[in-house]
């Protein structure tokens, strides 16, 4: 029996090819069938995000190319294009894989947290279509308590490291609490759509977004339960905002020293937080010199992601020190599962000779033959069916001098050592 895993990523692949692997939820559901139904996977589980499609499947062989020719056939796909750009882990080193990828030692942004309930779906999906059983069953859950104990024993998602995250958690430094906040988001693109849905979490009193292009502003709004303005409205708007952050393709600031000392004039110098991420700047550098005004620029924010990917870094190592270990104590227990079959498989094999024996035994006594000499064959019979295989293995091992295995030998069946 093999654990492998095999999967494509942001790091082996492009986006086109990794469009090509991914699993819709109607294509998940068939795919699952599939391996379930094929004889050759005794269980299997897809893990399909953006960044990554990976299997984990149990084989009878320690053949991966079974499951790359099953994958590339399903989507349709070159085998050997596919085969340049997967990457394959057997056994341990899958166990561990599966741990890292689920701890975000693995992804695009080290230690996001999103993939841990992403492989949760997975093996959700995976046991609703019959693809984990009991190994599957003791690696996953196992797995989840690792990530838990990642988490919880790391600094591998204390800090930000992205711009957007940054920004945020300034404002809730700042801040303390956001609740009682509001907020003004200028511009409508990617950086500002993150900015606030990782501000919108906080739930603050209110979030306004302003942007060039109403239209777009609408539906980041929509999500945030946020309001719209025009850039026309900021001088209007501007007093109300506590935390502005700021982040359109502007060459030219939008926000200037004067509209902001009318802004503080407005609200009796109640304090502002400016943070500007837009490379040029929106915000007057010049705003810093007003007082109540507090004014980030990107490169501020940079300089805290830089020093928390650092500190996500050395978490990841600690995080790994964790992995090894909880990947070895996987893999004792599959070693005790493994000796329960032994044990099962040779006790219901001397079982078969006993009942084999005892039956003909009973038909010799049923057919008047003398009772001692029966019981005597039957100790015979027994002892010699008993005692062949082990005779056999010593003969051989002291045949080819094999110390260690006569030792381990008599260990095993319990003869004395002098």
């Amino acid at each position: 029996m093999t654990i492998i895993a095999l999967g494509i990523n942001h790091k082996t692949a492009s986006v086109e090819l990794r469009e090509k692997v991914a699993f819709s939820p109607e294509q998940l559901t068939e795919a699952l069938h599939q391996l379930h139904c094929s004889g050759q996977f005794k269980e299997s589980v897809i893990v399909s995000t953006c960044n990554r499609t990976e299997l984990y499947c149990i084989l009878e062989s320690s053949d991966p190319q079974v499951l790359l020719q099953w994958l590339a056939q399903f989507h349709d796909i070159d085998q050997h294009q596919l085969a340049d750009n997967v990457y394959v882990h057997l056994n341990q080193d899958a166990v561990n894989h599966l741990m890292r990828v689920a701890c975000g030692l693995d992804s695009l942004v080290l230690g996001e947290p999103q993939i841990l309930g992403q492989i949760k779906q997975a093996y959700s999906t995976a046991k609703q279509h019959q693809g984990v059983k009991p190994t599957f069953e003791r690696l996953f859950q196992h797995t989840f308590s690792v990530a838990k104990q990642v988490r919880t024993e790391t600094d591998i998602g204390a800090s930000a490291v992205s711009v957007a995250y940054a920004a945020v958690n300034l404002a809730k430094h700042i801040y303390g609490q956001l609740d009682k906040t509001r907020v003004l988001l200028v511009g409508a693109g990617e950086t500002i759509e993150l900015v606030a849905r990782h501000m919108y979490q906080h739930q603050p009193k209110s979030i306004t977004v302003a942007n060039r292009t109403i239209e777009r502003a609408k539906s980041l709004a929509e999500e945030v339960n946020g309001e719209v303005i025009s850039l026309a409205q900021l001088p209007d708007t501007l007093p109300e905002a506590d935390i502005v952050i700021s982040s359109t393709a502007s060459t030219l600031p939008i926000i200037g020293k004067g509209v902001v000392e009318q802004a503080l004039k407005k609200r009796r110098h109640k304090p502002m937080l400016f943070i500007d991420i837009a490379v040029p700047r929106d915000i007057e550098s010049q705003v810093s010199e007003l007082d109540a005004a507090y004014l980030y620029s990107v490169d501020d924010l940079q300089a805290i992601v830089n020093e928390n990917m650092a500190s996500r870094e050395q978490a990841a190592k600690q995080a790994q020190t964790i992995i090894d270990e909880k990947t070895k104590e996987f893999a004792l227990w599959q070693r005790s599962l493994e000796s329960v079959d032994v044990i099962k498989q040779y006790r219901e094999s001397a079982q078969e000779i006993k009942n084999e024996l005892v039956d003909k035994a009973l038909n010799q006594l049923q057919s008047g033959k003398d009772a001692e000499k029966v019981i005597t064959e039957l100790a015979n019979k027994l002892s010699n069916r008993l005692t062949h295989a082990p005779t056999r293995a010593i003969q051989q091992a002291a045949r080819e001098g094999d110390t260690d295995k006569l030792v381990q030998l008599k260990q095993t069946l319990g003869i004395e050592q002098e």
